[in-house]
């Protein structure tokens, strides 16, 4: 199944006009819903990917530590010097990328590092390969950038891996690059290894460039495996790999990513860099340095929280009748919920204002996916099952 399978349109559906006006621009549905949800007393939040567990205590500390030693002043544009050669060894020991600290960008949190890639890359009519569904502020970055967007579908039943022969029949003399994001937001699938070798074997003969997000790289369950594209044979020099610090150490306010990248990438990166944000704030950087060269106990522990987690709230939506993907990373369940027969834009307005739960539709990571949900894990066990109650309850009302 590729799409939703919803025919309901949005115009039709029992939702109210601030949500009506933005149902078909994916980001502008996401923030009216987390605007509505600030009006809900008592509202459970199963729909951002903030993780709600705390930064790990060294981190703060080394934060603290460079703000009374007056470590305060504005980093290179590309980054702290120690940061940036800290990164390029966890990604040559963890990722086998065969990267140095020239090869590296610090940025002010992924989304920034999404812009500078798609300023830096494309020229206008430039075509790049993204899988569908996405998290749609990519589509924004590429159409800034005077690029087209060229979906590449994905589906439930391959439990939305990316199909080599997907990519490649997508391919036209446009094509600069294809996106990769693994594991995913929102669907939580991931790019096993075999995929990404046969979409390297494409990306080389077609000369394409690979950018791949793997921001959820930490976050891999149930005897999958992450693997980087950038690490296999001729990639290394067409592979812009992003990554950051928000949700593998509990970090998202901190706005600390990075790119690693060949040198001409980076060198654009920071001229654009130079003219818009600066450098990332100073005190994040030492923060993150004290993250990525401490212990990784928290990620472990963060891990085996959000496994839990997620076991929970796939008994009870099977209880609900309700099928999701495999998930096989990250923070969410990509929830099929064809089966009510509510379209998901009004099922997650329906829960919202009578079930206090916000829970983003899959509307908002592409507009064919009027037949799911994308349900985060990132509450507590006692919240997460008194989120599905309300939920049950919601679902039994207005089942079709």
């Amino acid at each position: 199944m590729g799409g939703g399978g919803m025919a309901t349109e949005a115009v039709n559906l029992r939702i109210p006009e601030e949500v009506r006006a933005v149902a078909g621009d994916p980001n502008r549905l996401r923030l009216a819903l987390i605007e509505l949800s600030a009006q809900v007393k008592d509202v459970i939040t199963l729909g951002r990917g903030d993780p709600d567990l705390a930064t790990p205590p060294h981190i703060i500390a080394a934060a603290e530590q460079a703000m009374r030693a007056q470590r305060n002043a504005p980093t290179p544009l590309a980054g702290l010097p120690e940061l940036r050669a800290a990164i390029a060894s966890k990604l040559h020991r963890e990722n086998g990328l065969p990267v140095a600290a020239e090869n590296i960008i610090v940025t002010t949190g992924g989304q920034e590092a999404v812009f500078l890639i798609m300023q830096t890359l494309l020229d206008p009519g430039d075509e790049i390969l993204v899988p569908d569904p996405r998290y749609t502020a990519y589509d924004e970055a590429i159409l800034n950038a005077g690029g087209k967007l060229v979906l590449v579908p994905t589906d439930h039943a391959d439990a939305f891996n990316l199909r080599p022969e997907a990519i490649e029949a997508a391919i036209t003399p446009r094509t600069k690059a294809l996106i990769i994001i693994s594991p995913s937001n929102p669907t939580s699938g991931i790019v096993t290894e075999d995929r990404a070798r046969a979409i390297a074997d494409i990306a080389i003969r077609y000369n394409l460039i690979v950018i791949s997000d793997e921001i959820y790289e930490k976050f891999v369950y149930d005897g999958w495996q992450h693997f980087s594209i950038g690490s296999l044979p001729s990639m290394d020099n067409r592979t812009i790999t992003l990554n950051g610090f928000s949700k593998s150490y509990a970090m998202t306010g901190w706005r600390v990513g990075y790119v690693a990248a060949p040198q001409d990438v980076i060198e654009g990166m920071t001229r654009v860099k130079a003219v818009t944000t600066g450098p990332a704030a100073t005190v994040s950087q030492w923060a993150a340095l004290a993250a990525i060269t401490g212990p990784d106990d928290a990620i472990n522990e963060f891990r085996a929280i959000y496994a839990e987690r997620r076991h929970i709230l796939m008994d009870g939506l099977r209880a609900m009748g309700m099928d999701y993907s495999d998930p096989r990373g990250a923070f969410f369940l990509w929830t099929n919920s064809a089966s009510t027969g509510i379209h998901a834009t009004e099922l997650s307005y329906l829960l919202l204002k009578e079930g206090r739960v916000l829970i983003f539709p899959g509307t908002a990571f592409g507009e064919q996916w009027s037949g799911y949900l994308r349900i985060s894990v990132l509450q507590p066990t006692a919240q997460i099952r008194e989120a599905l109650e309300r939920t049950r309850v919601v679902v039994e009302k207005y089942r079709r």
